[in-house]
C-alpha cells in the first residue's frame, strides 16, 4: 500500500533526523511500537493529541518508538518523534512528497520510506502497532483490515469489533441480540431519506422528545443535535449527514452519564473492569457532552472518579461493561458508556472500542483510579497485543 511522509509544513531537518532515528531503532532488545495516528475522520485532531500524551508517556526504555502520522487525504507519514507538535487539539498531520510503504503477506516485513528519484530507506520492522485513530478509516475496522494483511500485531479491537462498535446502529443490535440493555431508537438511512422522508420522520415522532440526532458511525460527539421539537428534526439530520449519510436519531434519557472502562484478561482470564466514572455538566450553560466541550472548552465539565453510586449498581455498571466487551468480541480495551436513571435503570448508550486516551481523557483517569498508572497502561496495552497471534483467533 502506498502512502506518504511529512510532518507540519518546514519540518524537513527534522523529518530527516527523525528518519534517520528510525532506521537505527529497535538495536538493544527493545521492543519496537510503531504508534500511527492522525487519519482521514473528523477526529483527526483528538487522535494528534491523544498520540502527543502516549508519546510523553510510553517507556523509553522498553520500547523504541516509529511515530507515523496518516494526513487527511489517507497518506502515512513519518513524523518527528515531538508531542510538542500535536498538542492542543488542532494539530495537523501535513503531506509531502515520500511514501510510507506497508508490505503486505503472512510474514511481517519491515516498513519503508519511499522518495521519487531516491534510493528507498528501510524503515525495518516493528513488533506492535498502536492505532491511536478515531472515528471512520481509523477505529471502524478498516485499518485493522490493513495490518491483518500485513501480518502485524496491534493494539485494541479486531476487524468485526470495530466495525460494530464504530456503527452506533449495529452495536445496539448486537447489544440487544446478547440481552444487554439500550434506549429506544431509529435509523435513517440516506435511501429511506431521500425516497420517504414522512416514514423518517414519522419513526422519529415515536420516540419521547428530546432525541438526540446523530450520524452512525462518527465519534467525539461530532454532527451531534440536542431535538426538542420535530420542527427542528430536519436540520439536525442534515446537519449529522454532513459527517455520515447514515443517521441515528436515540430517544433523550434523562439519567446520568457513567463510564466504565474495560481491559482485555490476559489469556482465557474475563475482561476488566475499572472504577466507573460520570460525566458532570455545570447545567445549563453546558447543554451536553458536545465536541466543544469534551475538547476545547472544558470549563463546564467535571469527570468525577469514581462515581458516586450504590455498591450494588457499580457493580452491575462493571459486570454489563464486561459483558457488553464480550458480546461485540472486543480485544485489548473500550470504554462502555450508561445512563443511569433516577428508577435505577442502567442502559447502554455505546462501546467505545478506542475511547479518548490522553493522559486526561476518562479512560486513563478511570483506569489510574482503579490502580494502574498512564504508562503502566499503555505498557499493559501493548503487552496484550504482543500476546495475541495475527489472524484469524
Amino acid at each position: 500500500m502506498d502512502t506518504a511522509p511529512a510532518p507540519a509544513p518546514s519540518d524537513g531537518d527534522a523529518l530527516a533526523t527523525a528518519s534517520q532515528a528510525a532506521a537505527a531503532a529497535g538495536a538493544g532488545g527493545k521492543v519496537r511500537v510503531a504508534v500511527v495516528f492522525g487519519g482521514r475522520s473528523g477526529e483527526h485532531p483528538v487522535s494528534c493529541a491523544t498520540a502527543a500524551g502516549v508519546l510523553r508517556a510510553i517507556d523509553r526504555d522498553k520500547y523504541d518508538v516509529l511515530p507515523i502520522g496518516i494526513t487527511r487525504a489517507g497518506e502515512w507519514v513519518l513524523v518527528p518523534d515531538d508531542p510538542a507538535r500535536l498538542e492542543g487539539g488542532r494539530a495537523e498531520i501535513g503531506s509531502a512528497d515520500g511514501q510510507v510503504l506497508v508490505p503486505l503477506g503472512e510474514s511481517p516485513a519491515g516498513l519503508v520510506v519511499a522518495e521519487p528519484g531516491k534510493i528507498p530507506q528501510q524503515l525495518g520492522a516493528v513488533d506492535v502497532v498502536l492505532p491511536l485513530l478515531h472515528g471512520p478509516y481509523g477505529e471502524d475496522g478498516t485499518l485493522q483490515g490493513l495490518l491483518e494483511m500485513a501480518g502485524a500485531r496491534y493494539v485494541g479491537s479486531g476487524v468485526l469489533a470495530s466495525a460494530v462498535g464504530m456503527d452506533k446502529h449495529y452495536m445496539k443490535v448486537v447489544l440487544a441480540g446478547h440481552g444487554l440493555p439500550v434506549g429506544p431508537y431509529t435509523v435513517i438511512t440516506p435511501r429511506l431519506w431521500r425516497t420517504d422522508r414522512a416514514v423518517a420522520l414519522d419513526a422519529v415522532a415515536s420516540l419521547r422528545f428530546p432525541v438526540f440526532v446523530k450520524p452512525a458511525r462518527a465519534g467525539s460527539s461530532l454532527g451531534i443535535t440536542k431535538v426538542d421539537r420535530p420542527e427542528d428534526l430536519e436540520a439536525a439530520v442534515a446537519e449529522a449527514q454532513r459527517h455520515d449519510p447514515k443517521v441515528i436519531v436515540e430517544a433523550g434519557i434523562e439519567g446520568r452519564e457513567i463510564e466504565c472502562g474495560v481491559l482485555q484478561g490476559h489469556g482465557d482470564d474475563a475482561p476488566r473492569a475499572s472504577l466507573p466514572g460520570e460525566i458532570v455538566l455545570d447545567a445549563p450553560t453546558a447543554g451536553f457532552y458536545d465536541y466543544e466541550t469534551k475538547y476545547l472548552d472544558t470549563a463546564p465539565l467535571t469527570m468525577a472518579v469514581p462515581a458516586d453510586l450504590p455498591d450494588d449498581v457499580t457493580t452491575r455498571i462493571q459486570d454489563l461493561a464486561g459483558r457488553a466487551f464480550e458480546a461485540l468480541s472486543c480485544e485489548g480495551l473500550a470504554r462502555v458508556d450508561f445512563f443511569y436513571d433516577a428508577r435505577g435503570n442502567v442502559v447502554i448508550n455505546e462501546v467505545n472500542t478506542m475511547p479518548g486516551f490522553t493522559p486526561f481523557s476518562m479512560y486513563p483517569l478511570m483506569w489510574e483510579k482503579s490502580g494502574m498508572t498512564y504508562p503502566e497502561l499503555i505498557d499493559e496495552l501493548i503487552q496484550l497485543a504482543l500476546e495475541r497471534p495475527a489472524g484469524l483467533r
